[in-house]
């Protein structure tokens, strides 16, 4: 794709805004974006002495940076979580997904973290089930200024919601998540679901949403364990299921990912910059009655020149591979046969 066909924004308006305005004027999708470790480790330290790392906090003793550090290189995701009602001297620790919660003071987490890491046995450190599920929102003001501009305010409306509406979450300020031109940017534990552009009046709808097995579309921004590709099909079909009423079933609908071939317009013809995306659904309305089929999503690639965080500002924007879906359609069941090209 040539640079005449890039979507492009003025350099000096960069340097006078944030970068989530600049995202919103850009139309950047949100599909595509949900990528994020599946294994997290979450420890509550004061929002005041997080540094700009996201594990980091400047009264942190050396050995346990370097413990978080090491857990971080091995795969596992280390978030410092923040909320005003917590003890001081205890930090709360949280494994995800084991869904296990414990309480420690510092000499207590630095044996944990130390144990942890070197994947020795955890009984020394009895644990209570995390039986909801945890919403983190960014509010990392020191990696990003879009979090603390955004993220705090919609962090405080998340909190609100649960209290108010007595709904099964634990809500927690987060150091950064990602995605911080997404701003305030959510993720929701465990699994992994992940949103962005979650303003306060987004609030209440996507935690409802959530508690009732459904993804809030307006912010969804894919499954974790998918392609980008496959996310922004993943959100397209969603979207055309939620117009037939079939995502407003019991629990939602469950997606099957059945085969994505590249540079096929659907079947028709082909064109490098596409994918073909087959799906299976299937839901159970409220009265137990199971309904299901086969959907194709076309995606096509396209660049965006856009900046990632408010640190980008100064150097101006880069070119970016974002997918956006063009077209969705019901299919026939997936044989290999079908499917021979």
């Amino acid at each position: 794709m040539n640079s005449a066909s890039h979507t492009t924004i003025n350099t000096a308006v960069i340097n006078k805004t944030f970068c989530t305005d600049l995202s919103r004027q850009l139309d950047d999708p949100l599909p595509g974006s949900g990528a994020h470790a599946e294994r997290n480790l979450l420890i509550s330290w004061p929002r005041a002495k997080w540094q700009r790392n996201l594990r980091h906090a400047s009264d942190m003793p050396q050995r346990l940076k370097d413990s978080l550090d090491g857990l971080a290189a091995s795969g596992r995701r280390v978030n410092l979580i923040h909320r005003r009602d917590q003890p001081d001297g205890l930090h709360e620790v949280m494994l995800m997904p084991e869904r296990q919660r414990l309480r420690l003071d510092l000499d207590a987490l630095l044996a944990f973290a130390d144990a942890l890491a070197s994947g020795s046995d955890l009984s020394a450190w009895p644990s209570l089930p995390q039986r909801d599920d945890v919403v983190l929102c960014c509010t990392h003001g020191k990696k990003d200024k879009c979090c603390a501009r955004y993220g705090f305010r919609s962090y405080k409306a998340l909190a609100h919601a649960v209290e108010q509406q007595r709904l099964p979450f634990d809500v927690w300020e987060s150091s950064h998540l990602g995605g911080c031109r997404f701003a305030a940017s959510i993720i929701v534990l465990s699994p992994v679901r992940k949103y962005g552009r979650i303003d306060p009046e987004h609030a209440l709808p996507m935690l409802q949403a959530e508690a009732q097995g459904r993804r809030y579309l307006p912010g969804y921004r894919g499954a974790s364990a998918l392609t980008p590709v496959q996310q922004c099909a993943e959100v397209a079909l969603l979207g055309w299921l939620d117009e037939h009423d079939a995502t407003s079933a019991a629990g939602g609908v469950q997606l099957t990912l059945v085969e994505d071939v590249a540079g096929a317009d659907a079947g028709t013809t082909a064109d490098a910059d596409s994918v073909s995306i087959h799906w299976h659904w299937r839901s159970t309305d409220h009265e137990g009655v199971v309904h299901e089929g086969h959907a194709q999503v076309l995606c096509r690639s396209m660049t965006l020149d856009r900046v990632d965080m408010c640190s980008d500002l100064a150097e101006g924007p880069s070119a970016s591979q974002v997918w956006r879906a063009i077209k969705v359609m019901p299919a026939r069941a997936f044989t290999k046969s079908a499917c021979a090209r």
